[in-house]
Formats: C-alpha cells, sequence, structure tokens
C-alpha cells in the first residue's frame, strides 16, 4: 500500500482516482484520512475552514472502509474521499450551529443529516463541520463569532458565503468535497471566488432534511468539487427520495456520471440585459470565454430580472424573520447585529408584498422556462467581481458605488429565486484571483449542466486553479 506521501498526493488530485485507489488497495483509507487531517492541520489556521474537526469519527470510518476491504466486501463510489458540511447540516454528536452563536446551546444532534448518510454509505469520510454565514445570511463568508473562512488564492480576501468554509475547505485542498446550501447563491459565489466547481440543483431535488433552513421556499443543498467528474459521482450519490423533506419532487433520480462525455450538440446562449450589466471585465471575460468554447449563438433576455431580484429579498427577508421570530425576541444580542437588522426589517413587511413577490415570482418562472423551451444551456456570471477583501463594504459597480453584502449576489439571486439547477464553473482569467460563470438549464436537466461543465474543463477553459496556501 501507498505510504503517508503518495497518499497526500491521491488527496490532491481527483477524488474518483482516489477513491478508485482505495478500492483497489493501492492506499488505505486511514493514510488518506490521516494526510486530510495533517493538511487540516497546517492549512486551515490559514483558512479558518473548519469550525468542527471530527477527527475520531474519520479515523474510525476509514478504519471500517479498510476492514471492510480486508473482508472480501465491495467498497462504494466514494470510498476513503475526505469531505465535509457547511455546519447547518446535521453530524451526529455535534450541535448544528448553522453559523449562529444561540445555536451552539443546542443539544447534540442524534443523527447525521440524510446526505451526510448518503455520502457515508457511498465510503466517503467525514471530516467534520465547515464555517459559514449565521443563519446563512450571508455572501461574504465572514462571521462575527467563529471569525472569516479566507480566499486559498488570497488569505487577504473573501471565501463567499454563505458557505464559504466549503468554498475554503475545496478550493484550498483541505478535502476533495464539500457540501453547502444555497438560498440566494450561497453555493455558485463561494465557487466563483474560491475557483471550484458548484453545483445548485434544482429545487426539490435533494433532500434537505435534518439541515437547519434559512428560507424553505428557497433553500437547495448541493455539493462542491474541484473536478467536474467528481461534482457528479458526488451528486449522483446524493439522489434518491426522502419521506422526512415534504418539499422533495418525485422525479426520476437518473445517474448523471456516465452522460457526462455523451455526444450531443448543446444550444447554448448567453444571457443579456440585466447579466450584462453592473459587472468587471474579469466577469464578462469570462463568461465570453466559455460561450466561445460552448459554441454559443446568441444573446437572450430574460424580462423583470431587477423585479426578480427585488421579489427573491422580500421573500428571503419575511421567511427569514418568521423562523427566527422567537429568537430575535429570546436572544436580540446575540445575532450579528448585520443579520439581526435585515431579520428584524423582513419582520415588518407588508403581507401583500409578500403576496405580489410570489404572483410575479410564477410569472417571472414562466418566462424563463419559456426561454429554456428553446435553449439548453444559458451562460451567466455568477459574481460581478472577483473576492473582495476581506472587511471591504463598498465597491464599484457600473460606475457606482456599492454595498458589498446585498450586491454580491446580483446574478445568482434571480436563478434560484424559481428553483433552476446551475452549474457553478471557474473560468481562470490569468488573474492571482479567479471567478466563475453559471450554466443555467431546465428544471431536472443537471445533467446537462454538468455536460456543459465538463465540455468546458475537457477544452481546458474550466478548472480549479492551484491555491497558494
Amino acid at each position: 500500500m501507498a505510504d503517508a506521501p503518495e497518499a497526500a498526493a491521491l488527496l490532491a488530485g481527483p477524488a474518483c482516482d482516489l477513491a478508485a485507489a482505495v478500492r483497489e488497495g493501492k492506499v488505505s483509507a486511514r493514510a488518506v484520512t490521516e494526510a486530510a487531517l495533517a493538511r487540516i492541520e497546517a492549512v486551515d489556521p490559514v483558512l479558518n475552514a473548519f469550525t468542527d474537526v471530527t477527527r475520531e469519527r474519520a479515523l474510525g470510518e476509514a478504519d471500517a472502509l479498510d476492514a471492510a476491504r480486508a473482508a472480501g466486501m465491495t467498497l462504494g463510489p466514494l470510498a476513503g474521499v475526505p469531505f465535509a458540511v457547511k455546519n447547518l447540516f446535521d453530524l451526529k454528536g455535534l450541535p448544528t450551529r448553522a453559523g449562529a452563536k444561540i445555536n451552539r446551546d443546542r443539544a447534540p444532534a442524534l443523527r447525521d443529516a440524510t446526505l451526510v448518510e448518503r455520502m457515508t454509505a457511498a465510503g466517503a469520510v467525514c471530516l467534520g463541520g465547515l464555517n459559514m454565514g449565521e443563519y446563512a445570511y450571508d455572501f461574504t463568508g465572514e462571521n462575527l463569532h467563529d471569525g472569516r473562512s479566507a480566499n486559498p488564492h488570497d488569505p487577504a480576501h473573501m471565501s463567499g458565503g454563505s458557505s464559504g468554509g466549503s468554498g475554503s475547505a475545496v478550493g484550498g485542498k483541505l478535502v476533495p468535497l464539500a457540501l453547502g446550501s444555497d438560498t440566494n447563491g450561497s453555493i455558485r459565489v463561494p465557487s466563483s471566488f474560491c475557483g471550484i466547481f458548484g453545483l445548485k440543483p434544482t429545487y426539490g431535488r435533494l433532500s434537505r432534511a435534518r439541515s437547519f433552513p434559512f428560507v424553505a421556499s428557497l433553500d437547495h443543498l448541493g455539493p462542491f468539487a474541484r473536478h467536474v467528474g467528481d461534482l457528479a459521482a458526488c451528486y449522483d450519490t446524493l439522489l434518491g427520495p426522502d419521506a422526512d423533506d415534504p418539499a422533495l419532487a418525485d422525479q426520476p433520480f437518473a445517474p448523471t456520471l456516465p452522460a457526462l462525455d455523451a455526444p450531443g450538440d448543446l444550444k447554448v446562449a448567453v444571457l443579456g440585459g440585466w447579466f450584462a450589466r453592473q459587472g468587471t471585465p474579469q466577469a464578462y471575460s469570462a463568461v465570453a470565454r466559455a460561450a466561445k468554447a460552448l459554441g454559443a449563438t446568441a444573446s437572450v433576455e430574460l424580462p423583470e430580472v431587477e423585479r426578480a431580484r427585488a421579489a427573491a429579498y422580500l421573500i428571503s427577508m419575511a421567511e427569514g424573520a418568521a423562523l427566527h421570530e422567537g429568537r430575535l425576541r429570546a436572544r436580540p444580542l446575540d445575532f450579528d447585529p448585520a443579520v439581526r437588522e435585515r431579520l428584524l426589517a423582513g419582520s415588518v413587511l407588508p403581507a401583500a408584498w409578500i403576496a405580489k413577490a410570489q404572483i410575479f415570482r410564477r410569472w417571472f418562472r414562466e418566462r424563463a422556462l419559456a426561454l429554456l423551451a428553446d435553449w439548453d444551456v444559458l451562460i451567466a456570471p455568477a459574481t460581478p467581481v472577483p473576492a473582495p477583501r476581506g472587511g471591504q463594504t463598498t465597491f464599484v459597480l457600473d460606475g457606482r458605488e456599492m454595498l458589498v453584502r446585498p450586491n454580491i449576489g446580483i446574478y445568482t439571486q434571480p436563478i434560484s429565486f424559481i428553483g433552476l439547477p446551475v452549474a457553478a464553473v471557474p473560468v481562470p482569467t490569468g488573474e492571482r484571483l479567479p471567478i466563475g460563470v453559471q450554466l443555467i438549464a431546465a428544471p431536472w436537466r443537471e445533467d446537462v449542466a454538468l455536460q456543459a461543465a465538463r465540455a468546458l474543463e475537457r477544452a481546458g477553459i474550466a478548472f480549479a486553479p492551484e491555491p497558494v496556501v
């Protein structure tokens, strides 16, 4: 079997190759786990990606895999692959923080979240919980209680949020795979800032059972990876029905990994209008390179995108405020003030506004579906800028000085608002900080979004750059 240096080398490569090496006995799951724990110990003081490292659990799971292989058992598709999860996922034996000071008083979870159970059943090894914005109400990766998760390409810059620890951990090669959540952009923003691949599935595709919610009608869970094949393999592992999530849709669960390299021409267009304004040259250069490589033949527009973003804000504020009403009354001073003020504002929104936002939501979704009847993939920027500096409060977009926190998600919110599947793809521009694009597909066509991502990866356009840490 491989020794520690060889295990560390496998850890830095594709997760699917690592799993194959574990299944074939070329490396032990324990050696890989120890290499990952050593990497976390060495690098996480800089990145601050982890809030909980479950060392004993991880080594126990690794030893069980090695014993199963020694007994002649067939190991799962993610055998020995280390992973970690945004700390709003339940991990048995730990309080589910959801990035909040208040939640540290919760009793330890009695059972893992469904998606964590599925990862473990596939042979992946859980290394712990990851830093996040408080109650997932964040685009920056900055947490008042646990500190800021840093960008692996320049730790002075943001990782993005709210799944900032997930982006930082995968981008910094602490783990090959991570799970996060996306309500208004919280998978796609860290993917863009940290230079990795992320998947926001269709709303209702993956189980959210035993994860801490933010906005139930907008919340999605999904994976991060450094390679498209790994992203698809992880996503396939997470699929399946679950009676514990009533929002889970009754749709066929076809695996995507075998279809990644299927031949076939995709009809691709670039989203213009709102998506072609307010961004930086880096954002539009990335879109142009992806469009050229995928053979995009047109620029198309969604109507009323700015209104869609406003409606998404209203729904997020109102549902979030309703969820946290008891905590806001009992322990208001234990909230991050920025989060508290937005939730309090949401608590006084007129009901008529929310009703109109929901009516508009249906109208906007119908317009998007009509567009996707003509096009397989729509390309848009993921973020308007590369990662701002940590603590930065304003930036200039389209000649105007704007607040950083609410405006990082100008391109992601209108898409999650209507539940479309999106692959977030890193398209390095040759500069120090990466940036990404969104590959948007029709509902339940994650396979199409991932196929387009694979085409960009094969063309050398999309790839995860090496971290500096």
